[in-house]
């Protein structure tokens, strides 16, 4: 009798298993699947010299903003899955009396790093864009300043005069080794590329006139794209130090990231320059986005405030057959170091502080010295 039970209930669920196809699909997608990686990326923008939960004009300490306190953020979500890249999206060097003492009153001495790139140095950054506010300084204090930077910096769209060709280093193919999700090695060239404001030769003409000019950011990607790909690029993100807006497109478009999801071939857009938060509230009527998953034209979009107050994440699902990748998915979101009434949810990375605790000290004792 209980034979037959057990005959009559594995009968049964086989005639319900068959009759929901459905549901044996969504079993065996949560199951892990070879040639499917999982892929993080994270994004700071804007630090704008935000080092330490500092501030200067205040004289103490601000738990909303800094990279101390981001770091804690990063390896978080480092700590979470088993694929990650980092990335900072620019205007990294100014705005703060930190940013000021270092460029106008201390300077850049041989053999020294700038704290800024000390940091990203630590934090294991993979690449990081060239903000417009990069060059408020010159290009002189830039370029001594990028020699402490040991990760590639990019920017396509700043152009030589003389010679003209990019400026920086337009692009970057990364050859990273990734773990699918059966726990196998693939490898995976990750195109990066960098774009800013072609305003920068009106805001900064002192600076940069007769040494460089600033191309249109979408006719610069739509150039280089296709010699990435021809180059070996897997996917493309897009270090985008550009706003997002939909207004109708003209060459001189300051907020470009609309028009740049719509380029085939860029799989995700990290944003940034205009301090906004996206996925977010302020771009609920943007037209073919999707709050939810944090997307723009279904590509994956994200833009972490400012000053560190937020930690970009966008997270990819890829595939590989016979040797090409595809995006499956892709979602965004950003993560904050305080809640809204600035109450801290991180510790600050107490090894990141003290790395550029000098530089930090050095500032408060000469805004001290002031009688600020």
């Amino acid at each position: 009798m209980h034979n037959k039970k057990s005959l009559l209930l594995l009968l049964t669920l086989t005639l319900v298993w068959q009759a929901s196809p459905s549901l044996s699909h969504a079993l065996e997608n949560t199951a892990p699947t070879e040639g499917m990686v999982d892929l993080r990326i994270l994004e700071t923008t804007d630090l704008h010299a935000h080092l330490v939960n500092y501030d200067y004009y205040q004289s103490k300490v601000d738990n909303r903003f800094g990279l101390v306190k981001t770091a804690t953020l990063i390896h978080q979500a480092r700590n979470e899955v088993k694929n990650s890249l980092l990335f900072d999206d620019g205007d990294h060097l100014k705005g703060n009396p930190l940013g000021e003492f270092l460029a106008r009153i201390r300077g850049i001495h041989k053999g020294k790093i700038h704290p800024v790139y000390r940091a990203f140095n630590f934090l294991g950054y993979d690449a990081i864009a060239i903000g417009n506010h990069e060059l408020n300084y010159g290009l002189s204090f830039l370029n001594a300043a990028l020699k402490g930077a040991k990760m590639p910096v990019v920017n396509a769209n700043v152009y030589q005069v003389k010679k003209n060709k990019p400026y920086f280093k337009p692009y970057v193919i990364l050859k990273r080794n990734v773990v699918d999700q059966q726990g196998k090695q693939q490898v995976l060239n990750v195109g990066v590329i960098g774009f800013m404001p072609p305003q920068i030769m009106k805001w900064d003409k002192a600076n940069l006139e007769g040494k460089v000019i600033a191309e249109p950011i979408v006719d610069t990607a739509k150039k280089y794209v296709p010699i990435m790909k021809a180059k070996g690029a897997d996917i493309i993100i897009a270090l985008a130090h550009t706003g997002i807006s939909s207004e109708p497109y003209f060459p001189e478009t300051e907020n470009a990231v609309y028009y740049l999801t719509q380029i085939p071939g860029i799989d995700a857009v990290l944003a940034g320059h205009s301090h906004g938060i996206f996925p977010g509230p302020l771009f609920s009527r943007l037209p073919n986005t999707n709050l939810t998953t944090g997307q723009i034209n279904t590509k994956p979009v994200v833009m972490a405030g400012s000053f560190g107050n937020r930690l970009g994440v966008i997270d990819l699902v890829l595939e590989v057959k016979a040797g090409k990748w595809k995006v499956i998915k892709g979602t965004a979101l950003t993560r904050p170091v305080a809640d809204e009434h600035g109450k801290p949810l991180v510790k600050t990375d107490k090894a990141l502080y003290r790395l550029i605790q000098n530089e930090h000290q050095e500032t408060v004792d000469f805004i001290k010295k002031l009688g600020l």
